[in-house]
């Protein structure tokens, strides 16, 4: 008998401690603790919570913004490292599934980091790490492109559970991938973005992506939005006297749940920091299917093909069979953190 999930689900809207990655880290625990004592079993965090995002890359040119490119790659962490454990050991502690945002450093180049997306299993095992595809816009200043290596579906105790960052939300096939794996919890992890185009609602932006991954895939969206905090707008303000101006602007941040049906359940955050709570019964994912299974009997796969190369990208290979691998797997992380005492 197919037995669905029943759960509650948070996603924090909230500012990292700009580039401080201990005392962020130090947060996440916190909002962990937080979000399980309100009976969450899911909480999910921004875009690279871990610890900032490089607004300066939107509002100073690439010679202005290249000392805040180095703080950023010093704050960054590794994969498998100290800190990552540490949220781990929360999301067990507390018996809670966790997807964060994290700047990610390459451990075999000191230069070159990755807006990566880690899920954490309920019993502390990283079961997951995504480093987002394309880096958005000016963002390519920052990040190095990731592989599909993790673009997975993971199987957690709340169900098939799939992420992507940001602007990948907009992303057809990168969706697509995901709800053919059988995902039917998303988490979409974004960054507040007040420097976009005069006409761009960054708010509305994010939920109408949502909305359309919802509607399509007929999944749960969990959106986990940042914000702009008065210490980042000093931090910027001191390099670039219209920083405060560029990065005030409202209706930059949208965090909340979605159903199937595309429609937003109980009240999202806009702004405002905090924390969302929503119940999510994984079995309405079932009825709106008989209408639209787009990776199901809604599709035509005699004439629609999707190829994903899934391959870890290597920076090198060599002859006597040894490759310089910039990742460890996450399933070798999890069989690390099991032998553990």
């Amino acid at each position: 008998m197919l037995e669905l999930q029943r759960f509650k689900a948070a996603a924090v809207q909230a500012a990292p401690v700009f580039l401080d990655t201990d005392a962020t880290v130090d947060k996440v625990v916190a909002l962990i603790a937080e979000a399980a004592g309100h009976g969450a079993k899911l909480v999910a965090f921004p875009e690279v919570f871990v610890a900032g995002y490089p607004y300066w890359s939107w509002i100073m040119n690439p010679i202005e913004g290249s000392s805040w490119f180095e703080r950023l790659v010093r704050s960054a962490i590794e994969i498998p490292g100290p800190e990552i454990s540490k949220i781990a050991q929360a999301a067990a502690r507390h018996q809670i599934n966790v997807v964060v945002g994290v700047n990610e450093r390459n451990r075999h180049g000191i230069g070159t980091i990755y807006n990566t997306v880690v899920t954490i299993a309920d019993d502390g095992r990283i079961i997951g790490r995504h480093r987002k595809l394309v880096p958005t816009w000016a963002e390519k200043l920052t990040w190095a492109p990731g592989d599909a290596s993790g673009l997975r579906v993971r199987q957690t105790s709340i169900g098939p559970l799939g992420a992507l960052a940001c602007g990948e939300n907009t992303n057809t096939l990168a969706r697509f991938s995901l709800l053919a794996q059988g995902e039917l919890v998303h988490v979409a992890s974004y960054i507040a973005l007040p420097v976009a185009p005069a006409d761009y609602d960054m708010a509305e932006a994010i939920k109408v992506r949502a909305a359309a991954h919802c509607f399509e895939g007929k999944v749960f969206t969990i959106v986990s939005c940042s914000t702009v905090s008065e210490e980042i707008i000093q931090a910027m303000e001191a390099s670039h006297p219209q920083a405060r101006a560029l990065l005030s602007r409202r209706n930059s941040a949208f965090s909340g749940v979605l159903g199937p049906d595309g429609r937003v359940i109980g009240s999202p955050l806009i702004d405002e920091e905090g924390i969302v709570y929503a119940d999510i019964d994984l079995s309405r994912c079932i009825q709106p299917r008989q209408m639209h299974d787009i990776t199901g009997h809604y599709n035509r796969f005699d004439v629609f093909n999707l190829n994903v190369n899934r391959q870890p990208l290597q920076a090198a290979h060599f002859s006597d069979g040894d490759a310089v691998m910039d990742e460890v797997p996450v399933e070798a992380v999890a069989e690390i953190q099991k032998d553990r005492p």
